[in-house]
């Protein structure tokens, strides 16, 4: 039995073993639905971390093959920026559309849909001769379906709680913990079957994934009272040709599929469109914070505005772990026999042994009225981010002069720096989505967690451009130049730029305090 293999079997007996535990010792704390949302979810984000596991091991091996390696990386880098920052875009509407006319269980309905579909087209793209239309469509319905699933389902758990509930940082780091159970399986199951087997095998497992997650959630929609339903008390009534608002919106997403594909392969052009929309998101935010007829509203909403500019900092380095450092990954570590795309479970591993550790923190620091507030929290995230870049750069810096005659990073340099941003993640993600649903008005609450994840879509673009920093050496560069480029861009974005960050959200942090008037 080979590494990957072995690797594969104890995942998953690690997670039957792990998962009842903790369900059994919080059910008794938390409504139903949490659980289910949490089994919901997980199966999701398998079907999306399975994809994202070798998604640029894909592209540069299969759809830019024709290319020396320097363009190969390049284009690849490109594409999964603009593919990512789209299928993070895409919640602002998608969250609109649930505030004000499908409700939260239909938007959620229709994006895992549209998601399967999309992780089918690929897997059929990869099995009958990687023709870049159908690659770039499958993309397409994945940006189009994330934008209805991935606000909502947060959203809709936000529904069970009260504003300043003790339960919702807890209900959310554990609803977290659910995001990386399927992010621990992903990579390990669909990473084996691209890698070890065939590309179109990873592909279907991530769709079969998609498919049990939707089923979860409608066996057990009955359970959920009457939250999440349509706001809109027309939505069923027909107004063009037979079809009412919920199947025209179903018609407009299946036509943006191809202007979605084609702007992911038009990566320059998803640049400048995310300016445009970012400006207009962020200037709408202020200019309802400003004019709110609520002061306390409108100082939370610029609470709000600066923690995006944060947290789209953290995610920028964060998301170098499905580009350039799977990357660095496949060429330059000792992987000691472990398939390349099965070190993206190293990250959720980490996020299942130490969520429930940081929600007992969590607690007993609430009890204690001593808890850090979320920009503290945010503070420590991004001192994290930094150390975890330090010890890669040094790992780097290590084997830098014999790089050309073989030398490899030693792994434990690459586990540490995951441990180190696994910590960090837990310190500023689950704390992030809890706190926007405090800080949102009631009734724009999906449009405003929409606008949080356009600061991932942010981070995942300029993710992309440093990936093409990377990639910058000409062909026939030796190794020690292309690893130079790694330790370069790792040291000036991820280390001092980071550290840069942390200080001023440090200064900034008894402002951004008092403007929250009273949220934790």
């Amino acid at each position: 039995m080979n590494t990957a293999l072995l690797l594969l079997i104890l995942g998953w007996a690690f997670v039957l073993i792990w998962v009842p535990l903790v369900v059994l010792s919080q059910r008794k704390m938390h409504p139903r639905a949490l659980f289910t949302l949490f089994f919901a979810e997980m199966w999701e984000r398998f079907s999306f971390y399975g994809m994202r596991a070798f998604l640029i091991l894909y592209m540069v091996s299969e759809i830019f093959k024709q290319y020396n390696q320097p363009e190969a990386d390049a284009k690849s880098y490109g594409v999964y920026g603009a593919f990512n920052a789209l299928l993070y875009a895409a919640p602002i509407v998608g969250g609109m559309l649930a505030d004000r006319i499908i409700g939260f269980r239909k938007a959620i309905i229709l994006g895992g849909l549209f998601m399967a579909a999309g992780q089918f087209t690929l897997a059929f793209n990869a099995s009958s001769g990687n023709q870049s239309l159908l690659f770039f469509t499958g993309l397409g319905l994945l940006a189009v379906g994330n934008g209805f699933f991935k606000p909502n389902i947060s959203s809709f758990l936000g529904t069970f709680y009260d504003r300043n509930d003790n339960r919702k940082d807890s209900a959310f780091t554990i609803f977290y913990m659910g995001i990386n159970v399927g992010a621990l399986l992903a990579p390990l199951t669909c990473g084996y079957l691209a890698r070890e087997i065939h590309y179109s095998l990873g592909f279907t497992a991530a769709g079969i994934g998609m498919l049990l997650g939707l089923i979860v959630f409608w066996i057990n929609m009955s359970k959920y009272e009457d939250k999440g339903n349509a706001p809109d008390p027309d939505v069923n009534k027909p107004i063009v040709a037979g079809l009412n608002k919920f199947w025209l919106i179903v018609l407009a997403s299946l036509a943006f599929v191809p202007t979605f594909a084609w702007l992911i392969r038009s990566e320059e052009i998803t640049s400048w469109l995310l300016v445009v929309v970012g400006l207009g998101v962020i200037g709408y935010l202020l200019y309802t914070s400003f004019t709110a007829e609520d002061k306390k509203e409108g100082q939370r909403l610029l609470v709000f505005i600066s923690l995006f500019f944060f947290h789209m900092i953290f995610w920028t380095l964060f998301e170098q772990a499905g580009g350039s450092l799977n990357i660095l990954t496949d060429r330059y570590v000792n992987k000691m026999g472990i398939e390349t795309s099965q070190f993206q479970s190293v990250n959720p591993l980490f996020i299942i042994l130490f969520a429930p550790l940081f929600t007992w923190i969590w607690t007993q620091l609430s009890k204690r009225k001593t808890e850090p507030r979320t920009p503290v929290k945010f503070v420590l995230a991004l001192v994290q981010m930094a150390l975890g870049y330090f010890i890669i750069v040094v790992g780097a810096k290590s084997i830098l002069g014999s790089a050309d005659n073989g030398a490899l990073i030693p792994l434990h340099f690459l586990l540490f720096m995951y441990m180190f941003h696994t910590t960090g993640e837990l310190s500023l993600s689950p704390v992030g989505l809890s706190v926007v649903t405090k800080l949102s008005p009631a009734k724009t609450v999906g449009f405003v967690m929409g606008s949080w994840f356009l600061s991932i879509a942010f981070a995942h673009k300029i993710g992309g451009f440093l990936g093409q920093l990377i990639a910058q050496p000409a062909e026939g560069a030796t190794k020690a130049a292309e690893l130079g480029n790694f330790i370069s861009v790792y040291m000036n974005w991820g280390v001092y730029l980071v550290l840069a960050c942390a200080a001023l959200l440090l200064l900034l942090s008894p402002v951004l305090k008092k403007w929250m008037h009273g949220v934790h």
